[in-house]
Order: C-alpha cells, then structure tokens, then sequence
C-alpha cells in the first residue's frame, strides 16, 4: 500500500542519511587510526609514475588540483553556518559560486580521473602492480565526480540557494550531533542523496585505500622505523 511504501522510504532516508553517516565517520577515524598504527609503509600514494610516465603529469595536476578544490569547497560550503557569511553573502549567491567555482574543478578532476583511470586499466605494466583497491578507488572517484556535475543540472532550476541550506543543515546536524538530521534530505531530488551516498561511502573506503596518503605529513616519515627488507645471514 501507499501507506507502507511511504514508511519503508521513511524508514530507508533515517537508515541512509540518519545513521549510516556515522558508521562511515567511525570506520574513517578507526579504520584509519589501525592502519596507521599497524601498517605504516602501506601508507602511500603507490604512485606508478615510474612504470609509465606518458601522461602522467598533466592527468596527475589536473586530478590532484580539481579533487582539492573539491574537498575543501565541500567541506566549507556544507560545514560554514548561514550565519557567518549571511551579512555579506545570500544563499543563492553561494550556490552560483558554489556551480561555477566547483564546475570547473569537476571538469578538471573528471578529465585527469578518467585519463588516470584508463592508463591504470589497459596499460599492461600498471595493470600488473595495480591492486584491486587500486582500480576500484580510482573509479569511484571517477563516479562521484559525475554524479557532482551532474547535480547542476537540477540546481539551475532553483538558485534561491533552498537545496543548499537543506544539504548544510543536514551535514552540519550530523557533526554537532543532533537528532533528526535525516529529515533536512526528505523531499531532496535523488541525485544529491546519491552524490552524499557515494561520498559517505568513499569515507568508509578510505582506510583501505591509497587515499590516506592524503593525510600524509612529509616530517612523519623521519620518525618511523627502519623497514627490513632482507635480514642478514
């Protein structure tokens, strides 16, 4: 019946964007934390720049530049109160900056992903020392970056900056904590809750991953142990 199909789609929006986004949080700092603590030199980029070169930099900066510009465009447009830029700044004025600023840099990322992501899939050398985590991160990302792009479409239809606020409010309830935060994405078209989906899927992801090279700092490295290749006779 209706009635129930409602209360399953209910039910399915609490589990999604309610409680899901803290398992992902919790298996991001734990599962970081382990591998950190227990496999320091997995914790790396595993570049393949030395396997095959032809490319490489142009796709590299163009990935490495449009992800950034990403990240930190989600992480300060999701997570800034309307408070704080209210008195200089409306909600739909961010979301046109928020449209062209992050267009660009999807293009960016999706041009040097997919060219990132084909060389690590057909080149023979790159495939041979490509591990499954490798090829499935690379196209994940791949994925959500279309799935970004793909929310200006429906975005364009209504640049009051509403959908914004909505998607703020809810990421910004699951940080502080606050019940009920499931309910800011009812009534959201369904390629942003796919897009926040894949993303908090990404976070779940991430320890397994090559990505934690993203937390990387270089001084680190000079207070680790030594690693034992090959013990003497």
């Amino acid at each position: 019946t209706a009635q129930e199909e409602t209360k399953m789609m209910s039910y399915l929006n609490t589990l999604i964007f309610g409680i899901y986004p803290y398992i992902a949080l919790v298996v991001l700092v734990v599962g970081t934390w382990a591998r950190y603590d227990h496999g320091q030199f997995t914790w790396k980029a595993h570049s393949s720049q030395m396997l095959r070169k032809k490319n490489m930099v142009m796709a590299s900066v163009l990935f490495h530049v449009g992800i950034l510009v990403i990240f930190f465009g989600h992480l300060v447009g999701l997570l800034t109160p309307h408070f704080m830029y209210e008195p200089f700044m409306s909600a739909g004025t961010k979301q046109v900056m928020a449209i062209v600023v992050g267009g660009i840099a999807g293009v960016m990322t999706l041009i040097g992903g997919t060219m990132l992501a084909v060389r690590r899939l057909t080149d023979p050398r790159i495939k041979a020392s490509s591990t499954f985590a490798d090829n499935m991160i690379i196209v994940v990302l791949v994925v959500q970056v279309v799935l970004g792009l793909l929310t200006i479409l429906p975005t364009l239809g209504h640049l009051d900056g509403g959908t914004m606020m909505q998607l703020a409010s809810w990421a910004q309830s699951i940080f502080t904590f606050q019940g009920g935060a499931a309910e800011y994405m009812v009534g959201v078209h369904w390629i942003y809750k796919l897009h926040m989906f894949l993303g908090l899927t990404i976070f779940v992801l991430f320890p397994f991953t090559r990505l934690v090279h993203m937390l990387s700092v270089p001084l680190e490295y000079f207070g680790r142990k030594y690693q034992v290749v090959r013990k003497r006779a």
